[in-house]
């Protein structure tokens, strides 16, 4: 053979060469999770239209990173997205705080676990009858969440706002209406469905408001006259994802958290939740 025509035909088959290797690098796809193309049921709440956006950018991140799909399933009471954990008709719920499961655990002797932080919201006081505390009339009615752990939670809200005292100041315990030790304002309070209190507003002087009812209300931010300080004892209200504690080292839900604690995730939450009312919990500092 030619010389020249053999140093062609090398020359033509290197060139192949470099262009297939070439192509495999370039269009090797992204490295997957090794339980890519695997579904995650997830319970959460329905009703809130700024934690479905949350929800749905934490669906794109888990997707594109670790090649999961995420199924949500909607609840409306509180107590069904943990029947449905325990029953394994969800994978993984994510709607709950640590002292609102450690209350459901020992309730119903279940082993619900956290596998990753969510976010935190900052309980409120709110009223239309007044712009702040010092106006509210002795005698005034109060309305709180009826449920323990919120209950719990409202008490020691009014306790820091100085509208009263109760019997400890470990807001780790649970406590209720008789664990009021001074009421000098001689307020009445008024029991109701969480998810009632910012109907409540009507006929009461100030409200205790879990934010997500509050958000999902549409309540003004002019209408808090006090919000929840946040300290090291607030660690107990961050929410987080949860499984059954036999799952708590499941890789897979495990990726779920992580795609929830992501850069993608906390611009979301800020852009839902503009006045700050739902904070990234998974790296705050109490």
């Amino acid at each position: 053979m030619n010389p020249k025509k053999r140093n062609l035909i090398i020359g033509l088959v290197a060139l192949v060469i470099i262009v297939a290797v070439a192509g495999v690098t370039l269009w090797h796809p992204a490295k997957k999770s090794a339980a890519s193309g695997q579904t995650v049921k997830v319970g959460i709440m329905s009703g809130d239209k700024q934690d479905q956006a949350v929800w749905k950018s934490v669906a794109k991140t888990a997707q594109d990173t670790y090649g999961l799909t995420l199924k949500f399933v909607y609840f409306t009471d509180y107590n069904q997205p943990n029947e449905a954990l325990l029953s394994g008709d969800i994978d993984v719920n994510a709607f709950q705080s640590y002292n609102y499961v450690k209350t459901w655990n020992k309730a119903h002797k279940s082993d619900i676990v956290a596998v990753g932080n969510t976010y935190i919201t900052p309980m409120h006081i709110y009223s239309k009858q007044v712009k702040k505390l010092a106006e509210v009339e002795n005698g005034a009615t109060v309305a709180i969440p009826n449920d323990p752990s919120n209950e719990s939670r409202a008490l020691f809200v009014l306790q820091s706002a100085g509208l009263i005292k109760l019997n400890t100041t470990d807001s780790s315990k649970l406590v209720s209406l008789p664990d009021i030790t001074e009421n000098e304002h001689n307020l009445k309070l008024k029991e109701v469905d969480a998810s009632q209190t910012p109907r409540a507003l009507d006929s009461v002087a100030l409200s205790v408001v879990n934010y997500n009812y509050a958000s999902a209300a549409s309540l003004p931010k002019s209408e808090s006259v006090y919000m929840e300080p946040l300290n090291k004892t607030s660690a107990q209200y961050i929410n987080f994802i949860a499984a059954t504690s036999k799952e708590k080292n499941n890789k897979i839900y495990k990726e779920v958290a992580k795609a929830y604690a992501s850069k993608a995730t906390e611009k979301a939450i800020k852009e839902q939740y503009p006045d700050g009312g739902e904070l990234p919990a998974w790296n705050l500092k109490l």
